[in-house]
């Protein structure tokens, strides 16, 4: 049976502060590197996405998927990262992971409606 997630995320300089969440999983998280992003305030298309970590004032770490059940739907897909969330940037970028890209950008965590937004191999 797959583990709850707990998830928080402490306010820094990559997102925004997410009060503690538990989510229930439907199967064990994975690694994920790639996701479709098409939501309004980004250009619709394929991302790296990396987990955020506090260590060293904010590098990379493993982003996760896993299914979850939530509230307002039957099944949503979790990508999540480090303790300062995830990282995007565009799937083309060649571009080291960085603070001052100003291409990438920070979310505490993602919920996305449709599976094949997911891409788990590259």
């Amino acid at each position: 049976m797959p583990e709850s997630i707990y998830l928080e995320v402490e306010d820094n300089a990559n997102c925004e502060y997410m009060p503690l969440m538990l989510y229930e999983a439907h199967a064990d998280a994975v690694p994920v590197t790639r996701i479709v992003l098409d939501e309004p305030g980004r250009l619709p298309g394929v991302y790296q996405v990396t987990g955020w970590s506090s260590e060293g004032d904010g590098s990379p770490c493993s982003a996760m998927y896993a299914p979850v059940s939530d509230s307002g739907q039957a099944v949503v897909h979790l990508v999540f990262g480090g303790d300062w969330g995830i990282r995007m940037k565009p799937a083309d970028s060649t571009v080291e992971w960085s603070m001052d890209d100003p291409e990438q950008f920070g979310e505490p965590y993602l919920m996305l409606m449709d599976e094949s937004a997911v891409i788990l191999k590259d």
